[in-house]
């Protein structure tokens, strides 16, 4: 048996928003309880689809409902899941009106074809009994009509890894892109670039998506602990030529021995970890 553990992330920032890094992180504590307390009487994979869920239904992080919209002025979500003891992936690509991409993902799991883009994966989600929701905040709609980049945008992307008390390892991500992208652009976190889990590692990535994907991150990590190199050895490695490279990026971690792990090459990444006997957060 092993001891469960969940680590959450909220995203990146270029630049910290002290004015609304508080609520951000409060947010994220109050998920991470509850996300934590949902893993003591599920499996990982349930878990990280809830976790997610809950923090796409936070209109703080750019995720769900309060995604980011694009030039056109539309929301078009991504999201992915990934069960590591399967290595069986996942993911939505650029859905739009649905209230949780994840859980959308998480019904495409059990399909042949797992991943679905635009007019198909909207067509998929009505299909499975997903009711038409209107993901845009005001916040989000004031941001695209003034052609204002708030920092607030720079972080949100929502992610989280989960170890459950069998030894199973699940990853999954969501995001309302990075806003005022091109329509119809693709970004890391419903790839497996930005979203990889094995039975050694589970990795969740945040930042910007078209370094992630230039970088495959989450699979060069994760791929790295297939191979025996510790979690911690395997993130110090990656984040070295992330740094190099000059990428913009950060993630967060969990390996099969409940060791977790998170970097950035940002001033600010959001994340929390939590087992039954302790707690961290990320500054």
């Amino acid at each position: 048996m092993s001891q469960p553990v969940l680590v959450i992330q909220g995203g990146t920032g270029v630049r910290p928003d002290n004015k609304r890094i508080g609520p951000i992180r409060k947010n994220l504590r109050t998920v991470s309880e509850r996300a934590f307390e949902y893993l003591r009487s599920h499996n990982a994979l349930e878990t990280v689809s809830y976790a997610v869920r809950l923090l796409e239904d936070d209109p703080l992080f750019n995720a769900g409902t309060g995604s980011s919209l694009q030039k056109d002025g539309r929301a078009r979500m991504s999201a992915a899941i990934m069960d590591g003891s399967r290595r069986r992936f996942a993911s939505v690509i650029n859905i739009e009106r649905v209230r949780n991409p994840v859980l959308v993902a998480d019904a495409l799991l059990e399909e042949e074809d797992r991943v679905l883009a635009g007019h198909g994966a909207i067509r998929f989600a009505r299909e499975k009994g997903f009711p038409v929701w209107n993901p845009v905040s005001a916040l989000r709609r004031r941001q695209w009509e003034q052609r204002v980049r708030d920092s607030a945008a720079a972080y949100g992307t929502v992610g989280a890894v989960a170890l459950d008390a069998d030894g199973r390892l699940a990853a999954a991500t969501s995001t309302g892109g990075k806003g005022f992208e091109h329509v119809g652009r693709v970004s890391d976190s419903g790839l497996p670039a930005g979203t990889y889990a094995n039975t050694q590692a589970a990795v969740s990535c945040t930042g910007i998506g078209e370094d992630v994907i230039d970088e495959a991150v989450a699979v060069r990590i994760g791929q790295r602990a297939a191979d025996g190199a510790v979690l911690k050895k395997a993130f110090a490695l990656t984040f070295d030529e992330m740094r190099t490279s000059s990428r913009q990026l950060g993630a967060i971690g969990l390996d099969w021995h409940g060791q977790w792990v998170w970097d950035t090459t940002t001033p600010l990444l959001v994340a929390i970890a939590r087992t039954g006997t302790r707690w961290a957060e990320s500054y």
